[in-house]
C-alpha cells in the first residue's frame, strides 16, 4: 500500500500533498528512524526533523543512521530529474529540544569501542557522520535547501551537522565549543565544515582553544547566517522559506556552485574520517579515563539540569534558569 502512495505522491501537484502522506512515504522508504521525529509543512514545502537522542544529548550512532536513512528517502523519492516540480520536500529543516542541543559526539560509545578495540564501530561511526554532512551541504544533491535552528548550547562535533547545512541560525541564547583538544581528541568533520564558513585560521584558533563563543561572536566569525530572538529560530526558518520559494531553483544551483567551489569535501572528509579512527584508538590509557570521567561528569550535570527542570518550585525555576 506505501509503494502505490509513494508512486502517488510523485504524480501529485505540491499543492495537494499532505502532510501524513509525506511522512509516511519517507518512513517507509527509509525503515526504522529512531531519535528522531519527523513534521511537515505543506505550506513552505518543508520537512522538519526534530533530532530526539533517547538517552543523552549527542549523536548516537542510531541517529546518524537515521538522519542519513531521511536523506536518502528523499534523494530516492523526488530526487529523479523529471520530479523537481513535483516534489513535496524542497527545505530540509534540523532542529533540536530541552535544556542543550547537542552534547557533541557518543562518548560512551566511543568507550567501547576502544574496550573492545573496534575499529569497525568506529570507522562506521565516522562514515555516518561524513556521509550526513556532504549530502547536507550539496543539498541532497541540488534537491532541497537544507537548514538548522540552534536553540541553546552545542558542545563538540555536533555542532558540525547543522553547519554543514546551507543555512544555520542560531537564537540569542546558544552557544558554541570545541572542547575536544582538552582530552587529545578532535571532532570528525570539524576542520572541514568549518573552514567553510569561518575560514582555516579562525578555525583553527576555535578548535585548538577550546574556547566557548556566543551566538553573536559565531556569527561575526562568520559561521552564523543570522542570531535571532529566544524562541524565534523556527519562524525564522519558516520565513526564509517562504521568501526562498519564488527563487528555490536560482537559490539550490547557487548552493551547489558555492559548495563546489569549495573544493572536493567528500575527499576532504574521507581523510578526515580514517584520520579520526587512528587518533580515537591511539588514546593513551590516561586519555581514555579522562574521557571516562568526561561522560560521568555529563551523566551529573543532566541529572541535575532535569531534576531542576521537573521541580515545580520557583526557586528551582531561578537556578535552572541561570544555567
Amino acid at each position: 500500500m506505501l509503494q502505490h502512495l509513494a508512486s502517488a505522491i510523485k504524480r501529485q501537484p505540491i499543492q495537494t500533498v499532505e502532510a501524513c502522506e509525506v511522512i509516511d512515504a519517507i518512513r517507509h522508504q527509509a525503515g526504522f528512524l529512531p531519535e528522531v521525529e519527523l513534521a511537515y509543512e505543506s505550506e513552505i514545502c518543508t520537512l522538519w526533523v526534530t533530532i530526539r537522542p533517547e538517552l543523552k544529548p549527542v549523536f548516537t550512532l542510531q541517529l546518524l543512521d537515521s538522519l542519513g536513512k531521511i536523506q536518502r528517502a528523499i534523494i530516492a523519492l523526488w530526487g529523479a530529474p523529471d520530479q523537481y516540480h513535483r516534489t513535496p520536500v524542497r527545505f530540509l529543516a534540523f532542529r533540536g529540544q530541552g535544556p542543550f542541543f547537542t552534547l557533541g559526539g557518543d562518548l560512551d560509545f566511543y568507550l567501547d569501542c576502544l574496550a573492545r578495540n573496534d575499529r569497525a564501530a568506529l570507522t562506521e561511526y565516522a562514515r555516518l557522520s561524513t556521509e550526513g554532512a556532504i549530502l547536507n551541504a550539496n543539498g541532497l544533491n541540488g534537491l532541497v535547501i537544507t537548514m538548522a535552528t540552534i536553540h541553546a548550547k552545542a558542545i563538540g562535533g555536533g555542532i558540525d551537522a547543522p553547519r554543514s547545512c546551507n543555512v544555520m541560525i542560531a537564537e540569542e541564547q546558544a552557544s558554541f565549543v570545541y572542547p575536544e583538544i582538552k582530552f587529545n581528541h578532535f571532532p570528525i568533520t570539524a576542520v572541514a565544515i568549518l573552514s567553510r564558513r569561518m575560514g582555516q585560521r579562525a578555525a583553527e584558533s576555535m578548535l585548538l582553544s577550546g574556547e566557548e563563543m556566543s551566538a553573536t561572536a559565531f556569527m561575526a566569525a562568520g559561521a552564523l547566517e543570522a542570531v535571532v530572538p529566544a524562541g524565534t529560530g523556527e519562524a525564522w526558518l519558516r520565513k526564509y522559506a517562504a521568501e526562498s520559494l519564488p527563487i528555490h531553483a536560482a537559490k539550490t544551483a547557487l548552493f551547489s556552485a558555492f559548495n563546489r567551489r569549495s573544493g572536493d569535501l567528500r575527499e576532504e572528509l574521507a581523510y578526515l574520517g580514517q584520520i579520526w579512527t587512528d587518533c580515537m584508538l591511539r588514546l593513551s590509557p590516561s586519555a581514555i579515563s579522562k574521557l571516562q570521567r568526561i561522560a560521568a561528569t555529563q551523566d551529573r550535570m543532566l541529572a541535575r539540569v532535569y531534576q531542576r527542570m521537573s521541580d515545580p518550585t520557583p526557586m528551582a525555576f531561578a537556578r535552572s534558569a541561570a544555567g
